[in-house]
């Protein structure tokens, strides 16, 4: 078979493949082909440009010798797949649990994690997301640092044993969707700039030079993204893509590469018949976003609500530090559960400037907004990887899983969150080179101690003991106190899939009243009401109708008060009211 890499400008390229060096030849564009050799899948090869060292490809799919050894072939016709009825599952109406191979289990193995799949689907969840899978330097990491874009991490099993994941998710009836890093690659292990110019000076990212989107070369860089995503979708029969911090994707072309991704991502679905999902994370809070191509978006089809977030997450734990200085408030969730962004155009005093537009209401379904009590940064990126479980009330963490679960958004869990895991989720790392190790654990200790942190308080990512101390204890479950949690979570969920109410994805139907001074509010959907007390105290929560039946209560003696729901100190209900003419 022939080998290609794309190497454009150089004088001499070389793949050591089959026993030995062979010439390539150049053609088009850039591209270098190598002579008809007896290679096949499995075989090992590797490049050399100008007489370089053996180089891995830059679209390799199996790195089985780690980061800087030789690429292997690999044939997606060598796999048995046994999905062939799997029609996939819409994001509309979806639950979504974002998962790290790494630390869901022990083993820290795909095919570990695919034996703890009924677990999800005892849960109810429908989309399982699946932190970054490409292979970075080291053997634990959070996957941010991905360097072979293409080839799964081999510490998890390899192509296969990813295929083997997605084979039984399916089977199971979970959709999987894969978390991808396309703004950049990690320190370690990153050989793309000896072949081409995938990077470019023209920006500058806080990882340094941009992916090269819109400058000389780029035609090919853009290529070698969308293949990538393509390719996921395609041959590992992923049923959609999360899309890192896509506000750095820096591109000033009239096409953006997201627009161009999303026309390519929609005509494969057409063409597998099965749903394909686009899900961005992006700090611009601008719908166009999620705005379709036909009405002059990027077609994304969904992203994260990181102000739904910090809205809930700065009213339970009253934290204010940072990026949360906005939040707060009441009123801030109730904006943010009917209007989706806070800096919807308004000042941020953060960012220090007028931040975001409106979304627009009556023409945006909620469904397109991922809402989230915890997810892996805003556990991860904590001093010490504290979940919220840890300082919150019982009381507390129910409200917050209940006006997540009962959302007119995607609610989407982070691992362990179900049970009120009782492990932290730290950053971690394991880089080889020890220069490299040292610096990341001194940042580390820096950054936060700046922040008022006592150095020694902040776990050393270089640790083993910091990615041991963040793997779920499974045997916590089935505690009392988890396993009430548990069930909370098995509850709400089975709720919002029997009423339809609770996925209605009209934002203009969603309303919200709320009393600030006595912390309690009631969230309506439909003919169902999510009365909330906040307060360490019982409270009557006023109603507008009276109430037929209380569906779900997260704790006892709640009960009717003239035209209000007496609740009981930091707790939560939902109940069915009366219709009114």
């Amino acid at each position: 078979m022939r080998i290609g890499v794309w190497a454009p400008g150089h004088e001499r390229v070389e793949v050591e493949a089959g026993g030995g060096v062979h010439p390539m030849h150049p053609e088009d564009g850039g591209w270098w082909w190598s002579p008809d050799l007896p290679v096949d899948h499995g075989d090992r090869y590797a490049f050399r440009v100008d007489g370089s060292e053996p180089l891995p490809d830059p679209r390799s799919l199996h790195q089985p010798e780690g980061v800087n050894g030789p690429s292997a072939l690999y044939r997606h016709d060598r796999f048995t797949w046994t999905d062939g009825a799997w029609t996939g599952r819409p994001l509309p109406g979806a639950v979504v649990y974002e998962l790290h191979v790494g630390t869901f289990t022990p083993e820290g193995t795909l095919d570990a994690a695919a034996a703890r799949l009924d677990h999800l689907v005892e849960l109810g969840v429908t989309h399982v997301e699946l932190l970054p899978m490409a292979a970075f330097d080291g053997t634990h990491g959070w996957g941010y640092d991905g360097v072979h874009l293409g080839a799964v991490h081999q510490p998890y099993g390899g192509p296969d044993a990813l295929k083997r994941f997605v084979d039984r998710a399916h089977g199971a009836g979970l959709a999987v969707l894969l978390d991808v890093v396309y703004n950049h690659l990690g320190p370690s292990g990153n050989h793309l700039a000896r072949f081409a110019p995938y990077f470019t000076e023209t920006h500058q990212t806080p990882w340094g030079p941009a992916v090269n989107l819109d400058a000389p070369g780029s035609d090919e860089v853009r290529r070698w993204i969308i293949d990538n995503a393509v390719g996921w979708l395609r041959d590992f029969h992923i049923d959609g893509l999360r899309l890192d911090a896509v506000h750095a994707l820096v591109d000033e072309r009239a096409r953006h590469v997201l627009e161009e991704l999303s026309d390519e991502v929609d005509a494969l679905a057409a063409a597998l018949g099965r749903p394909l999902t686009l899900i961005a994370e992006s700090d611009l809070n601008d719908p166009r976003m999620v705005t379709p191509r036909e009405a002059g978006g990027l077609g994304i089809h969904a992203q994260w609500s990181d102000d739904f977030h910090h809205a809930l997450h700065t009213l339970l734990t009253g934290e204010r530090q940072g990026y949360y200085g906005d939040f707060g408030s009441i009123a801030t969730l109730a904006h943010t559960l009917t209007d989706v962004f806070l800096h919807d155009g308004r000042w941020s005093s953060f960012r220090e400037r007028h931040h975001g537009r409106p979304v627009d209401r009556e023409r945006t379904a909620g469904w397109r907004f991922l809402g989230y009590l915890q997810d892996h940064d805003q556990v991860g990126n904590r001093a010490v990887g504290d979940r919220v479980s840890a300082s919150l009330s019982d009381g507390l963490l129910r409200i917050g899983a209940a006006l997540m679960l009962t959302s007119p958004f995607t609610p989407m869990l982070f691992m362990g969150e179900e049970w009120a895991a009782s492990t932290p989720w730290q950053f971690f790392s394991s880089f080889p080179d020890p220069e490299l190790g040292r610096a990341v654990s001194e940042g580390r200790r820096g950054e936060f101690s700046r922040h008022g942190w006592d150095a020694e308080d902040v776990p050393d990512p270089q640790d083993p003991g910091t990615r041991d101390a963040s793997v779920l204890r499974w045997d916590e479950r089935d505690e009392p106190g988890h396993a009430a949690m548990l069930a909370w979570y098995r509850d709400l969920i089975a709720l919002r899939r029997a009423r339809p109410e609770l996925t209605d994805p009209r934002l203009h139907l969603v309303r919200c009243a709320f009393d600030e001074e006595a912390r309690r509010m009631v969230v309506h959907r439909g003919a169902l009401r999510v009365a909330v007390n906040l307060a360490d105290e019982e409270r009557v929560v006023p109603l507008d109708a009276p109430v037929r039946e209380v569906l779900l209560t997260s704790a006892g003696g709640v009960g009717t008060s003239g035209a209000g729901l007496r609740l009981p100190a930091e707790s939560v209900a939902v109940v069915e009211v009366v219709a009114t003419d």
